[in-house]
């Protein structure tokens, strides 16, 4: 009898020990899942702040990196004073470019769109695309780099959008489930 009540005592032991290691493992993992959406939400939100006061400074020359006179609601180019003092190997590209109305509003909508599409969480693969090229564009501008040969926040932010739309970061607090239900979205899935 007691040999019989010890295994059955063991097997019930490791069957409690092999139920609680799954459960455990499962609360890990739905533990890190939610910490990741999180945190792709978070940069998300912080990358939208990014573009939404580049566009909010350029604007209205909030004096941090565009005095007020500078700013485009009175008169001044929002390309013009980074453009224009461009000085690596694209510097006759850019400063092509520096002033120019046209490439004045492709910049603001595409720092409105952008940071609007990133706060919201819709249009995420949009969105990355064209801010992955301007964050590229940016990087192309600053080269070569003043501490690292190679590597900058423009760099890193366009990885980041990419990563963000390949996650669905606007699911988590964001709208981005709302939109992807849309038959249009449905329609063109380059819209989610």
């Amino acid at each position: 009898m007691s040999t019989v009540s010890h295994r059955l005592t063991s097997w019930t032991h490791r069957a409690d020990t092999r139920e609680r290691t799954a459960t455990d493992t499962a609360a890990t993992a739905v533990t890190s899942a939610s910490v990741a959406r999180y945190t792709f939400a978070g940069v998300r939100l912080l990358l939208a702040f990014e573009f939404l006061w580049a566009f909010g400074d350029k604007l209205l020359g909030w004096g941090r990196a565009t005095p007020a006179e500078g700013a485009w609601i009175n008169g001044g180019s929002p390309t013009e004073g980074f453009l224009s003092h461009v000085e690596g190997p694209f510097a006759g590209f850019f400063g092509a470019l520096a002033g120019n109305a046209v490439v004045d509003w492709l910049f603001m909508l595409g720092l409105l769109g952008i940071g609007l599409a990133l706060a919201l969480g819709i249009g995420m693969r949009l969105a990355a695309g064209a801010g992955a090229a301007l964050m590229l564009m940016m990087w192309l501008a600053v080269l070569p780099l003043a501490n690292n040969p190679f590597v900058d926040y423009h760099l890193v932010d366009a990885v980041l959008l990419v990563a963000l739309a390949a996650f669905l970061a606007g699911d988590t607090l964001g709208l981005g489930k709302q939109w992807a239900r849309l038959p249009l979205v449905q329609r063109f899935p380059i819209l989610r």
